[in-house]
């Protein structure tokens, strides 16, 4: 039995849910034409931000639980 993401499965027939074109894939979604569109239109570019170091909070002070006296 193949697996969820085996891509060697064999390809289905199904109509595109983006553009209504049919389609064959092994895997169900937006065609070829409109990934590449997709991508295009909503491609991100990194950037670098900047922030502050992060300093733990200190609401008890280290080994206290081994200093507490009973």
């Amino acid at each position: 039995m193949a697996g969820l993401l085996d891509a060697s499965a064999e390809p289905l027939a199904f109509t595109c849910p983006r553009c209504r074109a049919e389609v064959t894939a092994v895997f169900y979604g937006p065609c070829t034409d409109c990934r590449t569109e997709l991508r295009s239109k909503y491609l991100g570019e990194g950037r670098e931000v900047e922030v502050a170091e992060y300093v733990p909070k200190m609401n008890v002070t280290p080994n206290a639980v081994a200093l507490k006296d009973d």
